[in-house]
């Protein structure tokens, strides 16, 4: 079982300002993750801010214009910092507000952050230019960049004292983040190909003759591009189906962040399956009041309670 450590009784004012920085940054750029993290308690809500601005620098590291050599020269660097992060080796008054807040955050919950170095791992891979044949190479880079950041966020939110079948949370939360990536690569099919990526599996592709790429507005000549997205959303809900067993091992606040952050990403897969040429034509995405109705029923404890039941449906 996974349990949450208590905070410290107080929060420094330096502390409490680098945290303020992160929500910031998760607030403006990250809007899908904020809805979420917004139905948390704020000792929570802070390190999961934390642990976005984070991943959000290794992120932008990858996705910059800078030259590869120092692309990778920079996300070492970014690692070393984690290794002073994880040595207890960065001070309150240290002029990085992130490294301040993460900090912090990790000696206020139990979080993996080895998870954060599978990140700038799977980052490498990105600024390397790898490409995938298969589903299982592509789920190794899938559990770099997401699978991780379920199981770290998995610290923060710790598992109810109790609670049948909490030590399986972590694969649970690892399947649901390959879920969420997968989901994102079939949204972002066309802005990567753009910029010269291509995620989904070769043999995927080859399988439906698209081969040729995403580089347009309209599928491959002779393709059946349709029923690649298919294929891949088929996948794609087996993964949420399978993560989603994690949301009845969480408090109903922690479930309630999941709930709502799977369930955009659901519902982004649900516009995608209605209209798959959409990918192509421009970002697909939720409007503001349906990204809010999907945290209201996260609260509501409707998702937890539903998987709840089909897992005892399951067992008899």
């Amino acid at each position: 079982m996974i349990r949450t450590v208590e905070r410290p009784p107080h929060t420094s004012a330096p502390v409490l300002a680098a945290y303020s920085y992160c929500e910031a940054v998760t607030g403006q750029q990250a809007r899908n993750f904020a809805y979420g993290i917004r139905l948390l308690p704020p000792p929570k809500r802070r390190a999961m801010s934390a642990l976005y601005a984070f991943s959000r620098r290794v992120d932008d590291i990858g996705d910059g214009s800078l030259s590869d050599d120092v692309k990778i020269a920079r996300l070492e660097d970014t690692r070393a910092l984690l290794t002073r992060i994880r040595g207890g080796e960065v001070d309150e008054d240290d002029i990085d507000p992130v490294a301040v807040a993460l900090a912090h955050a990790a000696r206020a919950f139990p979080i993996p952050l080895d998870g954060l170095d599978e990140l700038i791992d799977g980052v490498l891979m990105d600024v390397r230019g790898e490409t995938y044949e298969t589903w299982d190479d592509l789920k190794v880079y899938c559990r770099c960049v997401a699978g991780a950041i379920g199981r770290l966020s998995l610290g923060v939110f710790g598992t109810e004292p109790g609670a049948r079948g909490a030590e399986r949370a972590s694969e649970y939360a690892d399947t649901l983040g390959l879920a969420l990536q997968l989901t994102n690569i079939l949204r972002d099919v066309r802005e990567d190909a753009q910029g010269g990526r291509t995620y989904l599996p070769a043999d995927d592709l080859a399988k439906f003759g698209c081969s040729a790429g995403f580089g347009g507005p309209v599928p491959p000549e002779g393709s059946d591009f349709a029923g690649l997205v298919h294929f891949e959303v088929r996948r794609a809900r087996t993964l949420f189906a399978e993560g989603y067993r994690l949301l009845p091992l969480l408090d109903r606040r922690s479930g309630a962040c999941v709930a709502a952050m799977a369930g955009i990403y659901r519902r982004l897969l649900d516009r995608i399956e209605h209209d798959p040429e959409a990918v192509l034509r421009g970002r697909v995405s939720l409007p503001g009041r349906e990204k809010a109705y999907v945290a209201v029923r996260g609260l509501s404890g409707l998702d937890a309670l539903y998987v709840s039941r089909q897992t005892v449906r399951r067992r008899a």
